[in-house]
């Protein structure tokens, strides 16, 4: 009984947490353009800043500067053509390995992805639009919400055990429904081809990969979270790490399949 108290306490700060972050997160797609713009940038700054932090810890001076200058970076990229953009997005990945001493090619491949991965969610809330932002997040989100209940109601045997001990295969396979049905209403209700429930699949399956990657960094590390930042939920890299996997593999095929599907 006398656990209960920190239990709720615990659960409390996880709502609230919670519902700040879908708020500000909403609000910043909803206005897009600059203000989505900055908002990205702070996140995408403070995962490095994290990431740096694990990776080094007690350097907090090159977690300020990475961190710092990833957040210009992402900032800086989407206003940019795309020839330039590139190299200003790679900048703060090869400084960063320059300025490590250990773990410098998980730093880079990281740093990559969280770089990649900002210049993606803005250019799809700049070029496609508030609903496919949205229709971005649902992906991730019901992936993670739907994985997580299914894996704790049915169970049965472990994704990777190894990496991350609480994935079931049962989570992972409601996550790719629960995808699928996110896209099938969209598909129902844009002018889009049912093509989208793959795409929204395959999204699913790239956000699991996100999230696969953090959970195996982490577990190298020795740490259990990234950070302290989230009330409840850790670091922004632990609540972003789907997102990660999931904008930079739309970001790459959405060059060869045409996004959306169907609108020619």
């Amino acid at each position: 009984m006398a656990k209960n108290p920190e239990q709720w306490s615990d659960l409390t700060a996880r709502m609230f947490s919670g519902a700040a972050m879908v708020v500000v997160g909403l609000l910043g797609i909803w206005f897009g353009g600059h203000v989505f713009h900055v908002l990205v940038a702070i996140i995408c700054g403070l995962m490095v800043w994290e990431l740096v932090g694990m990776l080094r810890p007690g350097a907090r001076h090159v977690q300020l500067q990475l961190g710092a200058l990833t957040g210009a970076a992402v900032f800086l990229a989407i206003y940019l053509p795309v020839g330039f953009a590139l190299p200003v997005l790679l900048a703060p990945a090869l400084i960063g390995f320059g300025q490590l001493t250990d773990n410098r090619t998980i730093y880079m491949a990281f740093s990559v992805m969280i770089l990649l991965s900002g210049f993606g969610m803005m250019q799809v809330r700049d070029d496609l639009g508030f609903g496919w932002m949205l229709w971005l997040v649902l992906v991730v989100v019901v992936t993670d919400v739907v994985g997580y209940f299914a894996g704790r109601a049915f169970g049965g045997p472990k994704f990777w055990p190894k990496v991350s001990p609480k994935k079931t295969w049962s989570g992972t396979g409601a996550g790719w429904i629960g995808a699928a049905v996110v896209g099938l209403l969209f598909s129902i209700n844009t002018e889009v081809s049912l093509e989208l429930i793959g795409i929204s699949i395959a999204v699913s399956m790239a956000s699991q990969m996100g999230d696969i990657a953090e959970s195996g960094m982490k577990r190298r590390m020795g740490v259990k979270d990234s950070s302290n930042l989230i009330p409840g939920h850790g670091g922004l890299l632990d609540r972003f790490d789907g997102m990660l996997g999931a904008s930079v593999f739309l970001l790459i095929i959405g060059q060869f399949i045409g996004f959306p599907p169907g609108l020619g």
